[in-house]
């Protein structure tokens, strides 16, 4: 299945049915009372988070949703039958935006989400309901309101425990494929990955998702190599897993490389909890390790560890790590919840 994050879809809501003039006609009652039912109310227009999607990219092919308008009334006051809601489903972490991308509209993080955008058209009056003492055989009816219409952009921001960046060629896609069931293409050369994948490892009982985010390169804050798309996606993750080829010539100007364009990319990215990986350990000595370490701790003081997708090595150690920092993360998460709740009490 391809991926997509972001479309333009058209939606609008359905009309309300017309109001029905009819008058009561039976055998001896020759002059019956108006009995015009009112007409039914449209579709509204819903989006609903749907657990097993993870991508926009069924939004490619068809843009344009309209919900069912209400019918009219009918004679013996009988209403107009309602027209059929629509509901839209969308992977978690999809957010609205309005057609010019400025304002945000909904932003849907939690599956079975659903929520209402466009509320269907009112039904009109039948002339049974426009009856008074002075006018006891109205002619006049109520049309049916027109539903709402919208043009919106859709963007799915990835919703992971964990995002794994880095440079292009790091080994992100080979970790990935290591410690996951995903299948990402793995190639040895930059760019390999184009579009974002995702993965769920499995450990013990505490099972995490782990995203691959296309290589980062300068100027990624601003959009330069879709940047700031591939950015958007590690806005939700708790960790960071900043993965740097132990083969690189600098590895200093390779991890402050990435960390510059977090910073300068905001939306706190800065703030997220970092694990530093250096890979391919494979593919140099153990005394090249050992440098590559004492190099990065000297000038970050961050301690790394030490992985190869080719082997295993690490690997587990690696996944430890993460479990234990996401159950830190989660605790805190609760401490801060538990101490707002008694500051109000």
């Amino acid at each position: 299945m391809k991926f997509l994050d972001e479309a333009k879809i058209f939606i609008r809501s359905g009309n309300g049915g017309h109001g029905c003039l009819s008058f009561r006609r039976e055998a001896n009652v020759p002059l019956g009372g108006p009995d015009g039912g009112n007409g039914g109310v449209g579709g509204d227009i819903l989006f609903k988070v749907q657990n097993n999607l993870n991508t926009l990219i069924d939004f490619r092919y068809k843009q344009h949703f309209k919900a069912k308008s209400g019918l009219p009334g009918m004679g013996k006051n009988r209403t107009g039958q309602t027209g059929q809601d629509l509901v839209i489903k969308v992977p978690q972490g999809t957010q609205i935006f309005t057609h010019d991308k400025k304002s945000l509209i909904a932003d849907l993080k939690d599956i079975d989400q659903e929520l209402l955008i466009l509320k269907g058209g009112k039904g009109g009056r039948g002339n049974a309901s426009f009856k008074s003492s002075t006018n006891r055989a109205p002619r006049n009816i109520q049309k049916g309101e027109e539903g709402e219409e919208l043009w919106v952009w859709l963007r799915l921001k990835l919703i992971a425990d964990v995002g794994i960046v880095g440079l292009p060629n790091a080994g992100k896609s080979s970790l990935l494929s290591k410690i996951t069931a995903a299948k990402p293409k793995v190639a040895d050369y930059p760019f390999t990955t184009l579009t974002p994948q995702i993965g769920v490892v499995y450990d013990n009982e505490r099972d995490f998702v782990i995203a691959d985010i296309p290589g980062l390169i300068e100027g990624a804050h601003i959009g330069v190599g879709l940047g700031t798309k591939f950015l958007g996606h590690i806005e939700r993750c708790s960790i960071l897993l900043h993965l740097i080829d132990g083969n690189c010539k600098n590895i200093v100007s390779s991890y402050f490389a990435i960390r510059n364009e977090i910073n300068l990319y905001g939306f706190d990215l800065d703030k997220k909890i970092e694990i530093v990986v250096i890979s391919k350990s494979d593919s140099i000595t153990e005394e090249q390790v050992e440098m590559q370490i004492n190099n990065l701790v000297s000038r970050t003081n961050k301690k790394p560890l030490v992985i190869s997708s080719l082997t295993g090595q690490g690997c587990k150690k690696l996944i430890n790590k993460i479990n234990n920092t996401l159950f830190e993360v989660k605790q805190n998460k609760q401490d801060e919840q538990e101490i707002k709740n008694e500051s109000f009490i």
